[in-house]
């Protein structure tokens, strides 16, 4: 496959055969490395070939492989040209995201009792694999929650009015259908709202170690020294279920569409389609219990604090910075060639970053851009950009984490889980993990350098970089 070096951090892959348009990629050439290398420059190519998709198949600097689309992967089609939907592009964490508490503590305040801290987050949140949730849904209550997201939880007293002007779409992702979530999902999800999961989810406390952007910090609440707790968790069973039952569901219809698609993993149907609007009804649905999720968690950490260092549980001046998707096909307009249209963006393994100004932002970020909140990995820096209004280059994405380096059984091979606790204490860094073996699936080296990540997505002009937050305490499933 071609792929041309357009200037520094971008590649361009030509179209050819049966691609729709060129692909685009921002990596450096060291990250663009290990792209290729498990061949997830050859999905992008793939993506190329969906129905209606218009401006390029666009990756992310933290791209590596993933079911149909790359993660990492962004992808935008002409809805009222036949552009399709695709499971595929969202992946089975629906509207697994990213949420950031401020407090008014600084490092001093905690560092004596960071122990009994960690340990009453970790005590106070349910995780692991499968488990019960803070707020166990009745079987008459689920439909209202997949309607209603974080509102929904936050008017039985799970947070603040604050906390959803702090949240991507106020909460709630309209268009929510819960007729085309299946019983099976629903089941699942209904006993594990408020939970963490297991997996690369995670909630830390962390301390801002550098403020890069004085002015968007100011704005966001941040300074140096600062505690803060990042929350990074998704819509558990309901989301993953809803994805297996429509990659089923697309699966059968696609020869009967006949469209020619090199991977059967893309299957996807027209926006404008009993089948494509379905889904995107169960996506919607499935992402409000994802933001539902994050409110609760968000909830039963405020309450841990204030057991440690008093000051009730709306105390400590934990407010929330802001709470953002990374796995959603949402429908938004764009300029393409210099025609405003409504398309249909797919960001999987990418973050909305709208640049200042947008009007979907709340008033207080309007001045600065949209929040982007970048994970680390356990041992490395978590990062805070502010979008840069990036709508006619990437679709207003950017990037939404460090990205895979090596898979979960060659991690397991280097280091047991309690060798990587113990290295980990040695750094200051404390860790509460369920379960040691997949602690080491985890591990830092596993990963990219974030730091790097997210140095592309600045210098390519995707995000800007606000501040660097390092990890102190970590609560793993």
């Amino acid at each position: 496959m071609e792929l041309v070096e357009e200037g520094r951090d971008r590649w361009r892959i030509p179209r050819t055969g049966g691609m729709l348009v060129d692909g685009l990629v921002f990596a450096s050439r060291e990250l663009m490395v290990k792209a290729r290398e498990d061949r997830a420059i050859d999905q992008v190519a793939n993506v190329a070939h969906l129905p209606g998709i218009v401006g390029a198949s666009i990756a992310m600097p933290d791209i590596h492989w993933g079911y149909g689309f790359p993660i990492g992967g962004v992808a935008a089609t002409d809805v009222d040209a036949g552009g399709v939907v695709s499971p595929g592009g969202v992946g089975f964490d629906i509207g697994c995201g990213v949420r950031l508490l401020r407090s008014d503590l600084v490092w001093p305040d905690i560092q004596g009792r960071l122990p009994a801290l960690v340990d009453a987050v970790a005590n106070a949140v349910p995780r692991g694999v499968g488990g019960q949730g803070l707020r166990k849904l009745s079987p008459g209550e689920v439909d209202g929650l997949l309607v209603g997201g974080a509102r929904w939880v936050v008017e039985r007293d799970f947070g603040t009015e604050d906390d959803l002007e702090a949240t991507e779409d106020a909460g709630r992702l309209e268009g929510a259908d819960p007729d085309a979530v299946s019983a099976k999902a629903k089941a699942r999800g209904a006993p594990q709202l408020g939970s963490l999961g297991a997996g690369n989810h995670f909630l830390e406390i962390q301390v801002v170690d550098e403020v890069f952007d004085e002015e968007a910090a100011g704005v966001m609440g941040l300074a140096a020294d600062q505690v803060c707790v990042m929350i990074h968790t998704g819509s558990r069973g309901i989301g993953h279920q809803t994805c297996t039952d429509e990659v089923a569901t697309f699966d059968r219809l696609a020869k009967s569409l006949g469209y020619d698609l090199p991977d059967r993993q893309l299957a996807c149907a027209p926006v404008r389609s009993p089948a494509g609007e379905r889904y995107l009804g169960a996506m919607a649905a499935a992402a409000n219990y994802a933001r539902a999720n994050r409110q609760v968690l968000a909830d039963g950490v405020r309450s841990a604090f204030a057991a440690v260092l008093g000051g009730g549980p709306g105390g400590n001046g934990m407010r929330l910075v802001y709470d953002v998707s990374h796995n959603l096909a949402k429908l938004e307009r764009h300029a393409v060639g210099g025609v405003t249209r409504t398309v249909c963006v797919h960001r999987k393994g990418a973050t909305r970053a709208f640049g200042p100004g947008h009007p979907e932002l709340p008033e207080r970020y309007r001045g600065i851009g949209q929040p982007v909140l970048i994970p680390g990995s356990m041992g490395s820096a978590s990062y805070v950009l502010a979008g840069s209004g990036s709508s006619e280059v990437a679709f207003a994405s950017t990037c939404h984490g460090a990205g895979r380096l090596m898979s979960r059984k060659e991690a397991t091979k280097r280091q047991s889980g309690q060798e990587l606790a113990k290295d980990l204490a040695r750094q200051g860094i404390l860790v509460r993990a369920q379960q040691m073996k997949l602690l080491a699936e985890e591990a830092p080296y596993a990963y990219k350098d974030a730091g790097e990540v997210v140095r592309v997505c600045q210098r390519v002009g995707l995000s800007k970089l606000v501040a660097r937050l390092r990890p102190v305490g970590v609560v793993k499933g």
